[in-house]
């Protein structure tokens, strides 16, 4: 996220969530190893490049992670509107105000 998307590692939160294999599937293939990766993002911060170029090294560190990883293995970026989300009390669009 720092690095491919220039967002503030300090900032940056995960949370892994590891579903039951009986409820991930693809296609008809069950047994399938697979991933999935969803990313917000605040609308507008990043260019086109700039994601796929994070999608692309999202892949790879997945794959690497997760060997045998099935290459239907998902980087999903999510562009959330500044005025939709925040942290400590703020909204993103209340923030870049701040910042001017």
């Amino acid at each position: 996220m720092a690095t491919k998307l220039g967002k503030k590692a300090e900032l940056t939160s995960v949370l892994v969530e590891a579903p039951a294999s009986a409820l991930w599937t693809i296609g008809s293939a069950g047994s399938a190893k697979t991933a999935m990766l969803e990313v917000s993002i605040t609308e507008g911060t990043n260019n086109a490049v700039e994601k796929s170029d994070f999608i692309a090294a999202a892949h790879r560190l997945l794959c690497d992670e997760l060997p045998g990883l099935e290459p239907i293995a998902y980087v999903i970026l999510k562009e959330v509107p500044a005025e939709n989300w925040g942290y400590d009390g703020q909204t993103q669009a209340a923030r870049r105000i701040g910042k001017t």
